[in-house]
């Protein structure tokens, strides 16, 4: 069963002036499916469209595509007070496809199981979806995915208001509000979820949400996450480099046997040891540093990172990623990726200090690209004009006054029942895992909500869920974390 529902008909006139291609900022589509998560079959609706954002005057500045799935009656108690998941990817600039269309959602992608294209390209059941114990919002925030800013009369808009770490959160914020509002979900437990960019958004409205809309969240999931504002210049930022290496060589067989002998885990336990305990300390003494402990330093870093010695000291020992990515299989005649060094690229010329291309964006976006389209307009029955950005145009992006590791924080000392999981890829280059570490533990210095800091690692990149084994495990760790952080019946909420 299908229809199309236009939720507020008094916005017809809200259509964007001067677009290229006109869209209604206030319209859903609802289709009917089904789903057999961990072999039980559920029913469940889709809901996708424009939600409007408002301004302050209460006028429609933008609509933001969004597609909502949902178990049950919408008048129920007990979809009243079904959890909500509201999930948000990265970028800036990025479009939710990546969770959406595989790893959370009720459909993935049809990829071989490491993740790689496969053709016919296409989309399948999502056997281990979170949806059979949380309801799921997809938001695609302006120039993202269809969502767009009306045009005033000379076809433009004030990019300031959208275009920012800050901005980005108080307007995302507001349309939360509405959305909540729209389907009934205040008595829900409400979780926010972001990969990458995603985790400043989302660490930021977990602290606007509660201080500007009185909406608190139960639980934060950053999947891959940046640095939140939290620094590490210096010899912190080129030391947390060294486990990402090891982790990249382990999988690529560049170490020694016996550390590729080794579990990687147990592996980068030691790495990680050197890395605290030696590295840091030595290369803070910079130019300083005795040269037999220099030597020392940079034999154990070659031997960790698979890297010519002669590499390390012709950098100071501080060797770019992209030297890296450039280096690590250049004699097997390959690159390595960025977001996930699983994956190898071809460049035309082995000189050189970086890689010619991102090998793993280029095989993501083969894959993701045809299955997104066709997706929402033959399963969703959404049709549109708007071209799909993947990737769209959010600059100038102003990073100012990034403060979102501390709006965290402070949500957390807020809410003494509020949780965060954090999930890494191993291999992942561009937010490394070992910086995801390093993130976690600069929360809250304090250390006094550190029980309420979940860690979880995947043998995978940027993307974990894309690797069969991994989307299993990291969905089973959302939903024990979902379990685990909603507070029992009528129990007290307090320190």
């Amino acid at each position: 069963m299908k229809k199309i529902v236009t939720l507020l008909l008094v916005f017809a006139s809200s259509y964007a002036f001067s677009q290229s291609v006109d869209f209604n900022v206030d319209e859903t589509v609802i289709t009917n499916h089904e789903v057999t998560i961990n072999g039980k079959k559920l029913n469940y609706t889709a809901e996708t469209g424009m939600q409007p954002v408002w301004n302050k005057q209460g006028e429609p500045i933008a609509g933001l595509q969004f597609t909502y799935y949902s178990r049950g009656d919408q008048g129920s108690k007990a979809y009243k007070e079904r959890p909500l998941v509201i999930s948000f990817n990265g970028g800036p600039g990025s479009a939710s496809v990546w969770m959406h269309l595989a790893y959370t959602g009720p459909r993935i992608l049809n990829i071989s199981d490491e993740g790689f294209p496969v053709q016919p390209y296409g989309y399948k059941e999502n056997p281990h979806s979170i949806l059979d114990v949380a309801d799921i919002v997809y938001v695609n925030p302006v120039n993202t995915g269809h969502s767009r800013p009306i045009l005033d009369e000379n076809g433009n808009f004030d990019r300031k208001t959208f275009f920012g770490v800050n901005p980005d959160i108080e307007y995302l914020a507001e349309w939360i509000n509405t959305f909540v509002s729209r389907k009934d979900k205040w008595l829900a437990p409400k979780y926010l979820i972001g990969e990458s960019y995603g985790t400043p958004r989302v660490s930021g409205l977990s602290n606007e949400l509660q201080n500007s809309h009185w909406m608190y969240i139960n639980g934060v999931i950053l999947v891959s996450p940046t640095e939140l504002g939290i620094e590490r210049e210096g010899p912190v930022e080129v030391a947390n480099r060294l486990p990402y290496f090891a982790a990249a060589a382990w999988y690529h067989n560049k170490l020694s046997p016996e550390l590729q002998n080794k579990p990687i885990l147990e592996m980068l336990d030691e790495v990680e040891s050197f890395t605290i305990q030696e590295l840091i300390p030595a290369l803070s003494k910079g130019g300083f540093l005795d040269t037999t402990k220099k030597m020392e330093i940079v034999k154990k870093m070659s031997y960790y990172s698979g890297i010519n010695e002669k590499v390390f000291l012709q950098n100071n020992l501080e060797l770019p990623f992209n030297t890296f990515w450039k280096t690590l299989k250049i004699e097997d005649g390959f690159t390595v990726g960025r977001l996930d060094s699983r994956y190898m690229g071809l460049d035309a010329k082995e000189a050189g200090t970086r890689p010619d291309y991102n090998s793993e964006l280029t095989s993501w976006l083969q894959l993701f690209t045809p299955a997104i389209n066709d997706y929402l307009k033959n399963e969703l029955n959404y049709k549109t004009d708007l071209k799909y950005n993947m990737f769209g145009d959010v600059r100038p992006w102003d990073r100012s006054n990034n403060n979102t590791g501390r709006g965290l924080r402070q949500a957390m000392a807020q809410n003494p029942s509020m949780q965060v999981l954090i999930q890494s890829g191993l291999f992942d280059g561009a937010t490394t895992y070992f910086n995801a570490k390093y993130t976690m533990w600069h929360i809250d210095e304090s250390g006094k909500m550190k029980d309420r800091l979940h860690f979880k690692t995947y043998e995978s990149g940027h993307m974990m869920y894309l690797r069969k084994e991994d989307l299993k495990n990291a969905n089973d760790d959302i939903r024990e974390f979902i379990s685990n952080s909603i507070p029992k019946n009528n129990a007290p909420i307090k320190y």
